[in-house]
């Protein structure tokens, strides 16, 4: 599904934000990718969609190098890419129904995009995608009108609406309580599970990660200093991650 080779990022030259990672993700696996501040977490996440350009390296999304892709093409590719930013990346003064539908933006023409055409048929798709996390009743609501929780389950649903093969979540749940944010965690795993959905998910919370997550990738300074399951992450390991 993702396969990432020798990946580094730098942004002054000097110093690598990601330093020579690889890693094979399989289709359907849910990631949970942990670290200390600075550790590379959101500079890994951003490069796979090509937000951050890499330094050095390849990433090939099934099968294809995205590294070299046209304007166009990337663009393409990037409909079956969704991410889930940390401060939730809606439109405030708009309706939740709207919001969502922005997951539709990238199979419009670009006066389309501007005009907000909708299909019919994506009208539903938007529904299904917030009935899907527990949200037709708040279809009317503005943005601004919701918890920080319920932002978060639009914005979910809006990466659904765009029909994804892999969903990148940079630290979708660090601003929320606990009880939430296990709610947030939920939806991913169920939508993770049900719709074999491939998801990396960002992290800060150890517990939550080893709780939902099959896989568990830890960063420390760019690179890659633990893969495996929950079950393999000792307190010893967990000491070397964090100190």
């Amino acid at each position: 599904m993702l396969r990432i080779e020798n990946l580094s990022v730098s942004y002054d030259g000097k110093e690598m934000a990601v330093d020579d990672i690889s890693l094979d993700i399989k289709k359907g696996e849910f990631v949970g990718i942990i670290g200390s501040s600075g550790s590379g977490k959101s500079s890994l996440l951003k490069t796979i969609n090509l937000l951050v350009i890499p330094t050095k390296g390849h990433i090939y999304i099934e099968e294809k190098e995205i590294t070299k892709l046209k304007k166009s093409e990337l663009r393409f590719l990037r409909r079956k890419i969704g991410f889930v930013f940390q401060d939730y990346n809606l439109i405030e003064r708009s309706s939740v129904l709207n919001n969502v539908l922005i997951g539709r933006l990238g199979y419009k023409s670009s006066l389309k995009s501007f005009l907000g055409i909708f299909t019919q048929s994506e009208y539903s798709k938007a529904v299904k995608a917030l009935e899907q996390v527990g949200l037709e009743e708040k279809i009317f609501d503005r943005a601004y009108q919701l918890s920080g929780g319920q932002k978060q389950r639009v914005a979910i649903a809006k990466t659904l609406c765009q029909e994804p093969k892999l969903i990148l979540a940079d630290e979708p749940v660090s601003s929320l309580d606990i009880n939430i944010s296990q709610n947030i965690m939920e939806y991913f795993k169920k939508i993770n599970e049900k719709k074999n959905i491939t998801i990396l998910i960002n992290l800060h919370d150890v517990n939550l990660a080893k709780k939902y997550c099959d896989r568990i990738v830890a960063l420390k300074k760019g690179k890659v200093v633990f893969d495996g399951s929950a079950g393999e992450l000792s307190e010893t390991k967990l000491k070397e991650i964090y100190v």
